[in-house]
């Protein structure tokens, strides 16, 4: 889940984005150069990133019922900008307009679970969780698998999702077992894994253009809710 943010635009009621097509992204991808970016500028910030901040803003006291003593923080809208210090591929801007509702935990709200996740795009994802986990959370979320109680309390959270049409992925797993955990160990598919994000459904179409879409986003965050309870409270220790 990304990594840098930008200036949170103002906030004001969320009545859908102006472009379900998504056909500002599929342009930026072709053009990728500074001059056609600042020629649109105004445009993105007018059909994405402000109603993304509506977005994120309308529904987070909504969310933050389902997360009672774990509040959230302050919504975050990510930065179109990508750093391209340390990657071979050298376009200045990301293909979508992402955000999230973080937990508290870690030190910056990228390190913390997400109790939602927006990135609308030609890559589009919705989700929660982690995507990535520090080392800290990373054994914690092990030691919570391999504990016969707790791992198999969380296994039946993530199966039910799965069987609801939820999905499952991180940004690294291992391909083999964790040192010293059998490989025939029940739970190993989620021990090879380095995170835990669960992908919501696919987002019906036209959706993201009506103000349904913040019930719907809020509908699927309560059904992921339990499972990110447990990743945040390992933060508590």
């Amino acid at each position: 889940m990304a990594n840098a943010s930008q200036d949170r635009p103002s906030p004001s009621p969320f009545t859908g984005f102006a472009d379900p097509t998504l056909r500002f992204f599929h342009e930026l991808d072709s053009h990728q150069d500074r001059a056609w970016f600042i020629e649109h500028k105004a445009l993105y910030e007018e059909q994405w990133a402000r109603p993304l901040a509506a977005l994120l803003s309308q529904v987070s006291p909504r969310i933050a019922r389902f997360y009672k003593g774990l509040p959230l923080r302050e919504p975050k809208v990510f930065r179109i900008q990508r750093d391209v210090r340390f990657s071979l591929d050298k376009s200045p801007y990301k293909t979508h307009v992402s955000g999230l509702l973080a937990l508290r935990g870690g030190s910056e709200a990228v390190e913390s679970p997400a109790a939602l996740y927006v990135q609308l795009g030609t890559e589009s994802f919705v989700g929660a969780g982690v995507y990535s986990m520090a080392p800290p959370l990373l054994r914690a979320w092990r030691e919570l698998l391999l504990d016969p109680r707790r791992g198999a309390a969380m296994a039946r959270l993530v199966d039910d999702l799965l069987a609801r049409g939820f999905s499952v992925s991180a940004m690294d797993s291992l391909k083999t077992a964790p040192r010293g955990v059998d490989p025939e160990h029940p739970r190993i598919a989620l021990l090879k894994q380095k995170g835990l994000a669960l992908g919501f459904p696919a987002i019906p179409p036209g959706m993201i253009g009506t103000a349904g879409f913040a019930d719907w986003l809020v509908d699927r965050a309560e059904e992921t809710a339990p499972a990110v309870q447990k990743l945040a409270r390992l933060l508590d220790g």
